[in-house]
């Protein structure tokens, strides 16, 4: 190997370590309403929608969200997939679950992060995370059925959990022959596997809650 190679595998193990640490420090951030050193795992010139982009307007929209929403929240990070489109630039999924404090309600929810990550300087940030959910539901509500994002005060709605990748409707689409050996595609590539997954399929919209 090659003092290039090495050191460029070097980096990659590097900057995936970087990459799970934001996933940790997001949660920890959060839960703990340190709202500087959330924002700072985000971007400079971060976009916040309609309230413009950097990590002022990102701070603002977290302070309001969390003061009109949820007197505590815990989220414990699961599973976390990276994969790089260059040595500058990641896309990963998250698993979270997480618990929240809502008036009278304690609120449980599965979800996942589809993440966006950009070096910047040297450092690793979130270029953009899009929260896709499956339930949100009082703690003593099991979310059988549909429409499981169930908050408090607020109609049913279905998140976005499954609408990442494609395989999710066509699995129930399908019909096997159950006399006969299915067909097995090729594997993805080792950097493909989240690609192959999506299939070029659009990002969902994302109802804030």
């Amino acid at each position: 190997m090659t003092d290039n190679a090495f050191l460029a595998r070097l980096d990659r193990l590097e900057s995936i370590e970087e990459i799970r640490q934001l996933a940790g420090k997001y949660s920890l951030s959060l839960d703990m309403r340190d709202l500087d050193a959330h924002v700072n795992l985000f971007a400079p010139d971060i976009r916040v929608g309609r309230r413009g982009t950097g990590r002022a307007a990102l701070k603002g929209w977290v302070d309001e969200t969390l003061r009109e929403q949820f007197s505590g929240t815990s989220h414990h990070v699961g599973q976390h997939i990276i994969e790089f489109t260059d040595p500058d630039h990641a896309v990963g999924v998250v698993y979270s679950k997480n618990e929240h404090e809502t008036g009278p309600e304690w609120v449980i929810m599965q979800m996942l992060y589809w993440d966006d990550y950009e070096r910047i300087d040297g450092r690793w940030y979130f270029r953009r995370r899009l929260p896709c959910y499956w339930y949100a539901v009082d703690l003593n509500k099991p979310p059988i059925g549909e429409r499981k994002m169930r908050w408090p005060g607020r109609e049913p709605y279905d998140g976005s959990f499954h609408s990442l990748f494609p395989s999710w409707q066509a699995f129930w689409a399908q019909r096997p022959d159950k006399d006969s050996l299915p067909e097995v595609a090729p594997a993805a590539p080792l950097e493909g596997f989240l690609a192959n997954l999506r299939r070029d399929a659009p990002d969902p919209r994302i109802r804030v809650r």
